[in-house]
């Protein structure tokens, strides 16, 4: 990180955001568009603004200083928890928050924030949407299930039941329908290539290549893997200390769970994933930890074979994974 350049530390809210700069100390600013055009008065050209991902909130801020052509870096809002109880901080407010996102800026390098398209952005909000009715969805099963065992079920709450299901169902094949119409419209054979991998699923190769941004986010399989959080963590220390190994779980938590959905199919169509299940269910190990490597295999194969823009062929893609 360049030492010359000014960084603005942000720490965002629903109503405001708390800045801090070691020029120009604490600011406070109202979280709406009156607020972004006042904080853009007070940096300069060259500043970087360094801000958590906060879900909703950061979104419009981030987006706006990115078209204003201000150096923007959201970074993972754990990897700033651990920064401050590294420093063993007693107080925690806004305005210490805002004070230790800057100095964490100053001190590590910050990836730059890339706007996301249109298309991006809408299925980011679908696939969000998608998840929250897939959740109701089974909440009102499990409702209706329970109803029914009773053994005398009201009959107006069974048919409400049996309605809201009804709509669940329209409205989550409409979304699914939505993605898939967004995502051709742009990468029509990206989506081709995934799905010739045995065991990749629709809904996990359409994620994949929004979040990803069709694969130009990463410059290696391995980055991939542990931006989806299934790469091994090793506890080990002395002579004393040996932890079981673990996946790290620091990452896209989604990408994780559909990749090992996928995982199942895999360990029977895939034969590269097949091999790498059985070699590790025979040692003895866990099946959920042969899983997690198939999960992790099936990933890398979709790297590859996104990079080389050639569909599945077990042959060549065991050569680049």
């Amino acid at each position: 990180m360049n030492k010359n350049t000014e960084i603005f530390g942000i720490d965002i809210s629903k109503d405001v955001f708390d800045v801090y700069s070691y020029q120009n100390g604490h600011q406070s600013f109202k979280n709406d568009a009156q607020g972004f055009k006042s904080f853009l008065k007070e940096i300069t050209k060259d500043a970087l603004v360094v801000m958590e991902a906060t879900g909703y909130y950061h979104y419009l801020f981030a987006h706006f200083l990115h078209k204003k052509r201000v150096q923007v870096s959201v970074v993972n809002p754990l990897s700033v928890k651990r920064f401050i109880q590294m420093k063993l901080a007693k107080v925690k407010t806004d305005k210490s928050d805002a004070k230790a996102i800057c100095e964490y800026g100053q001190m590590n390098e910050v990836p730059l924030y890339t706007a996301l398209t249109d298309v991006q952005a809408e299925c980011l909000q679908l696939f969000r949407l998608l998840d929250n009715y897939l959740k109701k969805r089974t909440q009102t099963k499990n409702k209706k299930h329970g109803e029914e065992v009773l053994g005398i079920p009201s009959k107006y709450v069974h048919q409400s039941l049996k309605r809201d299901l009804k709509h669940l169902d329209k409205e989550i094949s409409g979304i699914e329908a939505r993605l898939l119409e967004l995502v051709k419209q742009d990468q029509q054979h990206q989506l081709t290539l995934l799905k010739s991998i045995p065991g990749m699923g629709m809904k996990t190769a359409l994620f994949l290549i929004v979040v990803t941004n069709c694969f130009k986010k990463f410059e290696t399989a391995s980055q991939l893997c542990s931006y989806v959080g299934i790469t091994p963590t090793i506890r080990e220390s002395g002579s004393s200390v040996r932890g079981r190994s673990r996946i790290s779980k620091v990452g896209n938590k989604k990408l994780r769970n559909l990749l090992f959905l996928c995982a199942f199919s895999a360990c029977k169509h895939n034969k590269a994933c097949r091999e790498i299940y059985e070699r590790i269910v025979n040692k003895g190990k866990s099946k959920k930890l042969a899983l997690i490597a198939v999960a992790n295999k099936l990933l890398k194969q979709a790297f590859a074979i996104a990079r080389s823009g050639m569909p599945y062929n077990e042959n060549f893609v065991s050569k680049l994974v």
